[in-house]
């Protein structure tokens, strides 16, 4: 299976995660949908619009837990007559991403949600540290300290 990434730290866990749940299609995408890593997918528009209804879902759902419970629903699962769906966040150092997961009659839920915990926990311990915040590199009254120094550069 074709697998891409964004960050090569990702790549390992995903594809034990692929390969361990027998997973037809994986997606690992930020929240606000831009895609980090794809397994099974082989056009490009599909892993977009599958990055854009993913996040689009989880959001829905993460409010409508929040209305009703008080608190987001985390994992999604729908069974399809063919296939399954399988939605749920991953948190790591870096941040929270969204795991899609389609998966058919070779695998099982509980198989899915098993090894995405066991990737889960991969990708937290392989996530490399933030870099560290670096002070801006204009100053925050730079206009105003330009125009002071030309201001006595010029005489005025």
């Amino acid at each position: 299976m074709i697998i891409a990434t964004v960050e090569p730290w990702i790549e390992a866990p995903l594809r034990r995660f692929v390969d361990d749940a027998r997973a037809r299609l994986a997606l690992l995408l930020h929240p606000s949908g831009q895609v980090v890593a794809q397994a099974g997918f082989t056009r490009a528009v599909d892993v977009m619009t599958a990055c854009a209804l993913a996040s689009a879902a989880h959001a829905t759902a993460a409010e409508l837990g929040r209305q009703l419970d008080g608190r987001p629903f985390r994992a999604l699962h729908y069974a399809g007559t063919a296939k399954q769906l399988f939605l749920a966040p991953a948190d790591t150092g870096r941040g929270s991403y969204i795991c899609l997961t389609v998966f058919d009659a070779e695998s099982s839920l509980g198989l899915v949600r098993l090894y995405f915990e066991e990737m889960c926990r991969e990708l937290a311990s392989a996530a490399p540290a933030l870099p560290a915040v670096r002070a801006p590199a204009l100053g925050l009254d730079f206009e105003r300290d330009l125009n002071a120094n030309l201001a006595a550069l010029f005489g005025r």
